[in-house]
């Protein structure tokens, strides 16, 4: 599942929630998101029980700040609502996949 939130959504889809999420922080501008996106796109649809959240920072900047997003693409791994780790830049498919599956 890939889906795409605002800050007013985070608490309850990524905060709240039991289990394991993947939080990509992106801009539309961004080389490195636009080339993350497919990606993100093929994990998501060809995985199950796999929860991706995408969050556009130029449309929810109070969040990327209060989160200290800086840098983009950043994907966080939440676990039953807490970060439990960062990455920041362009990542392949094996290594998002890896990266969900430490969690998992």
């Amino acid at each position: 599942m890939l889906k795409h939130i605002n800050e007013n959504e985070f608490e309850e889809e990524i905060i709240n929630k039991e289990g394991v999420c993947l939080v990509d922080f992106y801009a539309n501008w961004c080389g490195p998101c636009m080339m993350l996106a497919p990606v993100l796109d093929e994990i998501a649809n060809s995985r199950a029980g796999y929860n991706i959240y995408k969050v556009d920072v130029d449309n929810n900047v109070s969040l990327a700040e209060k989160l200290n997003i800086d840098t983009i693409p950043t994907l966080c791994i939440y676990k039953d609502g807490n970060l439990v780790e960062r990455k920041v830049g362009y990542k392949d498919k094996e290594e998002i996949i890896e990266l969900i599956g430490k969690y998992k």
